[in-house]
């Protein structure tokens, strides 16, 4: 089962080292993993997705409150949260192509954010598996990068 857990860090030197340490030292797999900087600029927020059982959820929760740099942990169940991803996805295009994947991508409600003769580059942001479907309709096009942010998360409450 996937879990979302957002964990709040004092904004320091060799932090994020130390939660990937704590991962990985226990055998536990990171699936995505997203930092950056707060509204206060002493602390940043990590979002981390993984894989695991309740029991193993729990065990990761209890050691990253244990590492010293760490504010708060937070495991979100599903519904108690809002999420969003962010991709950019070059796809191949050509003169016939290019009509097309421009009218997926406004479907879609994306953003082309660069035009080259021969490929447009696309920002897509949505939940999961509006990221997917849309990767997974480029596809057919030619997808010649792409880069994802991996989940983003906050609570609702």
């Amino acid at each position: 089962m996937r879990h979302t857990i957002s964990v709040l860090v004092e904004n320091r030197f060799g932090v994020l080292t130390r939660v990937a340490g704590l991962f990985s030292g226990r055998g536990y797999n990171i699936d995505s993993l997203n930092v950056a900087p707060t509204q206060d600029a002493t602390a940043s927020r990590m979002t981390i997705v993984t894989r695991g059982d309740d029991a193993t959820l729990e065990q990761i929760v209890k050691q990253l409150q244990k590492l010293p740099d760490v504010i708060e942990v937070r495991d979100f169940r599903e519904g108690e949260f809002v999420d969003r991803e962010l991709v950019l996805v070059k796809v191949r295009v050509d003169s016939t192509s290019r009509a097309e994947v421009m009218q997926i991508t406004d479907i879609f409600r994306a953003k082309i954010v660069d035009v080259q003769p021969q490929s447009l580059t696309i920002e897509v942001t949505g939940d999961e598996s509006k990221v997917e479907k849309f990767i997974e309709l480029m596809k057919a096009f030619g997808i010649l990068d792409l880069t994802r942010t991996g989940r983003v998360a906050m609570p609702r409450n």
